[in-house]
């Protein structure tokens, strides 16, 4: 497996590199992450960078109903095709950074821990063999949610706009390549406090058939993130609350709803 970053330096230049065994220094790469990057003779404490959202998505798509444990609990049938919105690139934020509340909203806030899948080549119509190829790695995501908008008009669920304010999309802290995630959990806290601990074989649809499937409605570039839905253990969180989302084998990514 290989730990990819992205980074801002004291002088502020931002950069991408892997992390070494130790995860205590980072190997700088020049040229595109995702095109045969090219390893550099430079290397940097990783305490000395700022660490960014792992990637820069045109799109975030996020699922709902992917998980068999919570189509079970809200007594809702497993889907035929995964069940998405889209989150716009500005709502991506990159470990350590404050989720901050819309000035406009007041309400409920709510986490979810997921794994995220990205995308390293573009794809479209792909077939199950070409959507498993087209995913560079995956990243630890919260998805969070203004929850009382998403039915405030009876008429229309607007799941993109309570989903989709600035900072509302957590990614990091780090891209996996090599990472077999049918061997991992989830598991999110709150302040501390272990609020889920899932496993991701429980998905409905695996991240080929995502990719697959998705790729089929429209195309996919790289650096686009799926992130793959939640299960059981959705919650709110409080103005200065610390949400830490942790998968064995990618990290862990911490975020903080500011004050």
């Amino acid at each position: 497996m290989t730990n990819w970053i992205r980074f801002r330096d004291a002088e502020g230049r931002i950069g991408f590199g892997t992390l070494d065994q130790h995860a205590t220094r980072v190997l700088q790469y020049d040229g595109n992450i995702f095109d045969r990057p090219k390893p550099t003779n430079h290397s940097l404490p990783v305490k000395e960078v700022t660490l960014l959202a792992p990637c820069e998505p045109t799109k975030v798509i996020a699922l709902w109903n992917n998980y068999y444990a919570l189509s079970q609990k809200l007594d809702k049938a497993p889907p035929q095709h995964p069940l998405f919105l889209i989150k716009p690139p500005m709502s991506v934020i990159g470990p350590g950074a404050d989720i901050r509340r819309p000035k406009s909203y007041q309400g409920k806030i709510a986490y979810e821990g997921e794994l995220g899948i990205v995308i390293g080549k573009t794809c479209s119509n792909a077939t199950p063999e070409e959507a498993e190829a087209a995913i560079f790695g995956y990243t630890c995501v919260n998805d969070v949610t203004a929850v009382e908008l998403l039915q405030e008009d009876p008429n229309f669920a607007q799941w993109c706009r309570s989903k989709g304010f600035d900072t509302f999309s957590c990614l990091g802290p780090s891209i996996v390549t090599g990472f077999d995630w049918r061997r991992a959990n989830v598991v999110t806290k709150v302040d501390g406090v272990e609020r889920q601990n899932y496993p991701l074989d429980d998905m409905i649809f695996t991240p080929a058939q995502q990719v697959a499937m998705i790729s089929a409605d429209m195309t996919l570039v790289p650096g686009d993130v799926i992130m793959c839905g939640t299960s059981i253990g959705v919650g709110s969180i409080k103005d200065g609350a610390s949400v830490d989302v942790s998968i064995d084998g990618i990290g862990t990514l911490t975020n903080r709803l500011a004050i």
